[in-house]
């Protein structure tokens, strides 16, 4: 018996597109905010930018990933959604209005949020139950290093020109559009109609899929929402970081060496949760969380925050695709869309609320305190997987 290929075309395809999606994404990351305030903006008027545009990303995702299983498609989700993350991108220079940049922004998190759940979906129909922790894995593994490359490219372009952040934006625009073509060859498995003609769906209606999931599927839903309720922006350990003494240089290669450790073990981390589980790898990454950000907060020595850093990206790798894996194998395949858009949805609009909640402990009782705070809670939803989570498998 001929074993079936684990890394089919579409998922090696769909790695790709992440690939140079990512790295037209991370190429304006980290300029984003000086961009921004060179054309006049606040750093209150960005904070409140990217906190709408984070939270239309996780209201979308819910919704769409729903939308996807209602309509048993998954390929016009997917290239729609990239192309209006992609066109956002130049038209953000077009005007410096607010009203203008802040609908360029909301069009790239729309995007993300059509396509999440269908691609995501789409992964999961491509693969066997017992190979989705290697294939997320891998699929985590090519997104981190278009996330690795990106700033890199920012940084060798801005060496080359400094200030000229206009013409990066249209120079990032060119792997984005790669990415889309890429989409254009993605073929998704033909599948009979299963649901009956959906009704117009409210934006939160994925919100009532928690009434017809399983046990499993909730009790993995709660302690991921928990978590997420205190893992605030990667902002904030940038910032301990420059408190800490690193250069403005320094933090960007830190960005760029934590997204090359989360690169580089995805695939390892998918292929462990394959073969001891899905709990043990979501389990070590939380660790790794709490060990990191209890690191970041009582350190002063300069020389220990990039292994810090290195302990973050083994977080990331640990839990971000196993999450989904995880939930893709408690759901019926067809619900794996709206299952993962509901986790991805609620877990992104906490994720906004932590953020708000670090920056108000970070204003009242101090940085260190703040980051204290994550990390207890971080060991607290460990303590919950551990003795209260069963996999089931």
């Amino acid at each position: 018996m001929i074993a079936k290929k684990i890394f089919t075309r579409s998922i090696l395809l769909l790695g790709f597109v992440s690939l140079f999606t990512d790295i037209s994404s991370e190429m304006l990351f980290p300029v984003m905010p000086v961009y921004l305030k060179s054309i006049g903006y606040s750093a209150l008027w960005i904070g409140l930018l990217e906190g709408l545009a984070e939270a239309t990303a996780g209201l979308s995702k819910g919704y769409f990933g729903k939308l996807s299983d209602d309509k048993n498609r998954r390929m016009p989700f997917v290239q729609l959604g990239y192309f209006m993350s992609s066109l956002s991108k130049p038209l953000l220079i077009l005007f410096v209005q607010p009203l203008w940049v802040l609908t360029c922004r909301i069009s790239d998190r729309l995007g993300k949020g059509i396509r999440s759940g269908a691609r995501d979906a789409l992964l999961s129909d491509e693969c066997e139950p017992q190979n989705r922790g290697k294939v997320f894995g891998f699929h985590r593994a090519m997104d981190t290093v278009g996330a690795a490359i990106g700033p890199l490219c920012a940084l060798a372009w801005l060496w080359k020109h400094p200030g000229d952040y206009k013409t990066l934006f249209l120079v990032a625009f060119i792997p984005a559009l790669i990415g889309v073509g890429c989409t254009l060859f993605v073929k998704e498995k033909k599948a009979e109609a299963i649901h009956p003609p959906a009704e117009k769906k409210a934006l939160f209606s994925f919100l009532g899929y928690w009434k017809q999931s399983g046990r499993e599927f909730k009790r993995l839903a709660v302690g991921l929402i928990a978590f997420a309720l205190f893992n605030s922006s990667d902002v904030f350990l940038l910032l301990m970081a420059k408190m800490h003494g690193l250069s403005d240089q320094q933090m960007i290669l830190a960005y760029v060496f934590y997204n090359l450790v989360y690169a580089c073990f995805s695939l390892p981390f998918g292929i462990l949760a394959d073969k001891f589980g899905m709990k043990v790898s979501l389990c070590t990454g939380l660790f790794f969380f709490g060990i990191s950000y209890t690191g970041m907060a009582l350190t002063r020595d300069v020389s220990l925050i990039f292994m810090l850093f290195f302990l973050y990206g083994l977080f990331a790798a640990a839990t971000d695709g196993v999450s989904k894996a995880w939930a893709s194998k408690l759901v019926p395949k067809t619900e794996t869309a709206t299952a993962i858009g509901f986790i991805s949805g609620s877990t992104s609009i906490a994720v906004l609320v932590a953020s708000s909640l670090t920056g108000l402990a970070w204003v009242a009782a101090g940085a260190t305190a703040a980051l204290l705070l994550s990390a207890g809670a971080a060991f607290a939803v460990l303590i919950y997987f551990l003795f209260w989570q069963t996999e089931k498998r």
